[in-house]
């Protein structure tokens, strides 16, 4: 009642969010088509890739050459990432800045890298500027300066990188874990950029040297994707590439072999060290193998996506880590499979418990209609945004040179992840992902961890110094499995 006499009537207070719509369904994938390209080979051996994409008015040249870091000497690792790089700094009519500025001009860029198995040097410009760009990219390959001034300053560089890459336990982790994979004798074994011993001894008189052994017209493919039909990119790689001579030595694959045939416990010691790294895995496949669609959707389950088993384990089930994630490092060679993340101390064991547990039960069972349709889904969903540039095209078309694959790969891409079965992606994991060889990596306080990691059996367990020489990797302890 109220002072006037009058009663008052709790009305209900309705929610003023209306309920949510429920969430729409996955639908049917676009029809894609990568676009159609041609191969021509000129008469000195350079392959010319050309894909016409009018929608844009633009074209992207991209270089591919058979320089990678495998091809480097031993002790002078680094030296194919050196000469790639130095590429962009002058030419014998252009220095540095003159470089620059005709980029400029074009309004453009020039990217160069070298990965393992190959060098990649590539320009994109307006289509009305193509003659001028594939000018320019020409006399970068053919013709390079390698100014001493400029070396000195990438070999400055690097070492400064290095310094950070031993300092961080992540740089460090990963580090080790490719020294400890594969022999020693084995190119992977060493850092595809270089250590501090081999930055040293790249002199420009090397540079040179690689630079007119590899950088050959029969070693080198050249995509043109864009504005630009195949008439003219015939014409244009004629007048700039058809005069280049010589003959490149043959490929020959480095030694893929694993270090330990043995599973092993690696403790690289960083006393007091808050936190973890791990890397777990074993050498596997090459990138051109009968199984690579099952792969990928087995591992795209494992741990490839955010939704995947490993980190749903981790992260979400038991918060040992922001993330938990597997990839195949893909290589011509036998690649490496790893299974990374970074975890509390406290927490190493039992993180690498969950991790062995994840790696045992995808091969012991086929994975749920669920987590399969999920993967799939989601390979064939993205495959198409992945290729919404001319570079991102000229890119694709470079994977099929480097890795060797059937030109109608990515015609059939999307028909063959969705082909895939649960025992396909089962039959995959027995026969690929071995228990008996997993390499077990942690930067860490040793000290702290090793008596709970040891408790696991995973391995005989050895502890590290971090500022082991590449060659020994100076174990400073060791123990057998318990």
């Amino acid at each position: 009642m109220t002072d006037t006499g009058e009663r008052l009537v709790e009305v209900p207070v309705q929610d003023a969010t209306p309920a949510a719509p429920p969430r729409p369904g996955a639908g049917t994938p676009s029809d894609y088509r990568f676009p159609h390209f041609s191969t021509r080979i000129l008469a000195n051996g350079l392959r010319l890739i050309v894909a016409n994409v009018p929608a844009y008015p633009v074209v992207t040249t991209l270089a591919v050459i058979e320089a990678g870091a495998t091809r480097d000497p031993r002790d002078y690792e680094g030296l194919a990432q050196l000469t790639t790089r130095a590429l962009a700094e002058g030419t014998r009519d252009m220095n540095a800045l003159e470089l620059t500025s005709r980029l400029e001009m074009l309004g453009t860029t020039l990217d160069t890298g070298a990965d393992w198995d190959s060098a990649i040097v590539q320009i994109t410009a307006l289509s009305s500027r193509i003659d001028d760009a594939v000018a320019v990219l020409s006399e970068v390959l053919r013709y390079p300066a390698f100014p001493e001034s400029e070396l000195e300053r990438m070999r400055g560089e690097r070492l400064a990188d290095l310094a950070q890459l031993r300092a961080e336990p992540r740089g460090l982790s990963d580090v080790f874990f490719s020294r400890l994979l594969y022999k020693p004798e084995s190119r992977f074994a060493r850092l595809a950029g270089g250590d501090e011993q081999s930055i040293m001894r790249l002199t420009r008189e090397r540079v040179q040297a690689y630079h007119a052994e590899y950088y050959r017209p029969d070693a080198t493919a050249l995509m043109m994707v864009g504005d630009i039909d195949i008439d003219h990119a015939v014409k244009l790689a004629s007048a700039h590439f058809g005069d280049w001579s010589g003959t490149a030595p043959p490929v020959t694959e480095p030694v893929d072999t694993q270090r330990f045939p043995e599973s092993r416990v690696h403790l690289v010691h960083k006393p007091d060290a808050p936190q973890s790294e791990v890397r777990v895995g074993h050498v596997a496949i090459p990138r051109l193998h009968e199984d690579y669609f099952p792969v990928v959707v087995m591992n795209a389950i494992l741990g490839g996506l955010f939704s995947s088993r490993l980190n749903l384990n981790l992260r979400e089930v038991h918060a040992y880590t922001y993330g938990a994630h597997s990839a195949f490092d893909w290589r011509r060679a036998a690649s490496p499979f790893e299974i990374s993340t970074a975890v509390e101390t406290a927490v190493t064991a039992d993180a690498l418990r969950e991790i062995a547990l994840e790696f045992s039960r995808i091969r012991e069972a086929p994975v749920s209609d669920a987590e399969l349709s999920l993967a799939t889904s989601y390979l064939v969903g993205v495959f198409p945004i992945r290729f919404e540039t001319t570079a991102e095209v000229a890119g694709g078309l470079a994977n099929v040179e480097i890795f060797r694959l059937p030109t109608n790969y990515f015609d059939t891409y999307r028909d063959r992840v969705k082909a895939v079965t649960a025992q396909d992606v089962l039959r995959v994991a027995q026969t690929h992902l071995d228990p008996r060889r997993l390499q077990v990596v942690v930067v860490g306080d040793a000290t702290a961890i090793r008596p709970t990691v040891e408790a696991l059996s995973l391995g005989p367990v050895t502890v590290y110094d971090p500022a082991a020489d590449d060659d020994a990797a100076a174990p400073v302890s060791h123990s057998s499995a318990s």
